[in-house]
């Protein structure tokens, strides 16, 4: 049987365990999510509940993803605010330039961590909530990533974080 294109959410996803399970909008049997699909469409992981788009293969074991499509962040609950990164509205958000970074560290534990833009001296703060609210789970040391900065209080603010690739135009041929 081909590939058949799937739309579903996140049921839960261990970057430490190397895969996690989607569940798809029509129902059927839980989508094998393996890290190395995920690390194909940039990341490295991504937050239980996050709205994907996927290709999706069945095979002796059951369905697998072969093929990440898109990531959308888990719908907006009555959690906690982190107040610096959601004073923006959607439209300013989108008015930030996406630049290239690298994660410094990220302790989920702690709940939050450090970027390293690409041209800029001072650290950019990554909280848990914004990671989250981006749709991604964890960070690893190292690893590139796409961020909207904004000053906060405290210094430079992460307010998005996204997949390497958000942030690397073409180049133009002309």
């Amino acid at each position: 049987m081909p590939p058949r294109r799937v739309q579903g959410h996140v049921k839960w996803f261990d970057p430490t365990k190397g895969f996690g399970f989607v569940v798809a909008e029509g129902g059927g049997p839980d989508i094998l999510l393996h890290a190395n699909v995920l690390r194909n469409f940039g990341q490295s992981s991504v937050t239980d509940g996050a709205g994907v788009d996927l290709m999706v293969q069945e095979t002796a074991r059951g369905l697998q993803a072969t093929e990440v499509l898109r990531i959308d962040p888990p719908a907006q609950g009555n959690g906690p605010v982190f107040e610096d990164a959601l004073r923006l509205d959607p439209d300013e958000l989108e008015a930030l330039p996406l630049e290239p970074a690298r994660v410094k560290w990220f302790d989920k534990s702690k709940g939050f961590g450090f970027a390293n833009v690409f041209g800029r001296n001072e650290d950019v703060f990554v909280h848990i909530e914004v990671l989250r609210r981006s749709g991604l789970a964890d960070l690893q040391p190292g690893e590139a990533i796409a961020i909207r900065v904004t000053e906060g209080q405290r210094g430079q603010l992460a307010v998005m974080v996204g997949p390497w690739e958000c942030a690397v135009s073409p180049v133009s041929q002309d």
